[in-house]
């Protein structure tokens, strides 16, 4: 069955990001999200990520607690909180693995836009013939769905 491939391919793949880098595959995402749009936002770090806030700002804890990541305070707005890479984040993220989102959302980037939006309502209706109760789960990392 492609489902099982796909999984299985995604846990290996987050598996060895472990075993490469030390961090999960959320957290070189978040990395990766973070390096690319200089002085994101955790708001805009969720969006990215399509993670729920909360999730998004326990990521970010955890990156600044490992020293990958620095809040940064804007001088005009002291409520805006900026994320900006370490040099050890810096560092880490250059010598991940690739690609630093992982296998699954970088397939389905280069997917065209119609076949994004077929895939979409096809795995809509999968879901409502399995009556998914847990809709919820849409806004949880893949890596936590996927066990890792």
């Amino acid at each position: 069955m492609k489902f099982r491939v796909i999984v299985s391919a995604v846990k290996r793949h987050f598996k060895w990001v472990e075993q490469q880098c030390g961090i999960n595959g959320a957290q070189l995402w978040a990395l990766w999200e973070i390096g690319r749009a200089r002085g994101l936002r955790v708001n805009d770090l969720a969006r990215a990520l399509a993670m729920h806030q909360s999730s998004t700002s326990n990521l970010v804890d955890k990156l600044v607690k490992s020293r990958l990541v620095a809040r940064h305070r804007s001088t005009d707005d002291q409520r805006v909180v900026r994320l900006l890479l370490t040099p050890k984040g810096t560092t880490l993220l250059r010598r991940a693995p690739k690609p630093a989102r992982g296998i699954l959302p970088e397939a389905l980037y280069r997917l065209p836009l119609p076949a994004l939006s077929q895939l979409d309502r096809s795995l809509m209706r999968v879901l409502r013939e399995m009556s998914a109760a847990d809709r919820g789960a849409m806004a949880q990392p893949l890596a936590r769905i996927l066990g890792e």
